[in-house]
């Protein structure tokens, strides 16, 4: 079953912010740069990208764990009264950017903490893992995604023309709040405007005390979590826990649901669909950005789901995108229901 809300409204403008790090940070001898196989061009250069990916949001959660664990969360408020940013805010993309530049140096990075973070920044040094971390060096997570069978089209894809939509701590209103269940770090791979790939990371998850990462490559596959198919007839519609307000109750009214499950945090209520906790995420009001929605999408397209504006439209996620806030109806339906 498919439900559209037909609607005009029109996207805002945000500004786009581009992650920009001193490379000079980056000694070109660390060894995440000359792991084999991130080095080895008999593997697809998309494979070995969504491969390090998956890595480096493993060990990034290590710094949100290590921020909870001091208890100095370092709060400031970056505008409007809610919307904090917290240490393991700022510390994460840089850690993230650094690793990924290592050995894809070309890629576009783009993410919510724009040009603020530094990657020599000493007030959060301390809580970047080493460079010989575990995760990083001989524990692959997904060994699998390095011998994926995948199309000409992602085969061919050239470092150059891939973004990076980086949130490195969806939910952070909730992490200031004790709600740590409620926390991802998003990692979105798009190429010519289109999510390839997605990685989502729970720092915080029950599934492992070292967190649990799941990746999704549409048409491919993904992994890291089992795809379970919410019970027949029962519309369970989840939202927004922090930032609801008339025009999304209004949507989700349309809808009726069986329940409403309110949650923080884009990429935790995606993970609900997926694994069958809700049939569908709601939220038909600016707000999201698209550093929250890329790395969702595509696991979501990965298990047959779809996210779509309120005109039933699909988002682009090209460089030069000019709209960052959006409007978002996100549906994912069992398959069986009528």
């Amino acid at each position: 079953m498919s439900v559209c809300l037909q609607s005009s409204r029109n996207l805002l403008f945000h500004a786009r912010f581009t992650l920009s790090f001193r490379h000079h940070q980056v000694p070109e001898n660390r060894p995440f740069s000359k792991m084999p196989v991130l080095q080895s061009k008999d593997v697809p250069l998309f494979l070995r990208l969504v491969s390090a990916t998956t890595q480096v949001a493993s060990s990034a959660g290590s710094i949100a764990r290590k921020v909870v664990k001091s208890g100095e969360l370092d709060i400031v408020d970056k505008g409007g009264g809610n919307d904090p940013q917290t240490i393991a805010d700022r510390a994460i993309p840089a850690y993230v950017t650094q690793m990924l530049r290592q050995s894809f140096p070309k890629l576009t990075v783009i993410g919510e903490e724009g040009e603020s973070v530094s990657a020599d920044n000493a007030l959060f040094e301390h809580l970047i893992p080493p460079s010989t971390s575990n995760s990083l060096l001989d524990k692959f997570i997904f060994p699998q995604i390095l011998k994926l069978k995948i199309p000409d089209k992602l085969r061919g894809i050239k470092e150059e023309d891939v973004v990076i939509w980086l949130d490195p701590l969806d939910g952070t209103t909730e992490f200031t709040k004790g709600g740590l269940g409620h926390v991802t770090t998003l990692i979105g791979i798009a190429h010519g405007g289109i999510p390839v790939a997605g990685v989502i990371h729970e720092p915080f998850s029950y599934h492992s005390g070292d967190g649990r990462t799941i990746y999704g490559i549409p048409g491919v596959g993904y992994g890291g979590c089992q795809m379970v198919l919410p019970q027949t007839g029962k519309r369970i519609i989840t939202t927004t826990q922090s930032h609801s307000n008339p025009r999304i109750e209004a949507a989700i009214g349309i809808l009726k649901p069986y329940r409403v499950i309110r949650a923080g945090g884009a990429g935790h209520k995606a993970l609900y669909l997926v694994e069958g906790v809700a049939n569908a995420y709601v939220f038909a009001s600016k707000g999201l950005k698209k550093w929250d929605t890329c790395a969702p999408e595509a696991l979501l397209q990965a298990v047959g789901g779809k996210m779509t504006d309120l005109s039933g439209q699909a988002y682009s996620y090209n460089k030069d995108v000019s709209f960052y806030r959006i409007f978002h109806l996100l549906l994912v339906f069992n398959q069986h229901e009528n």
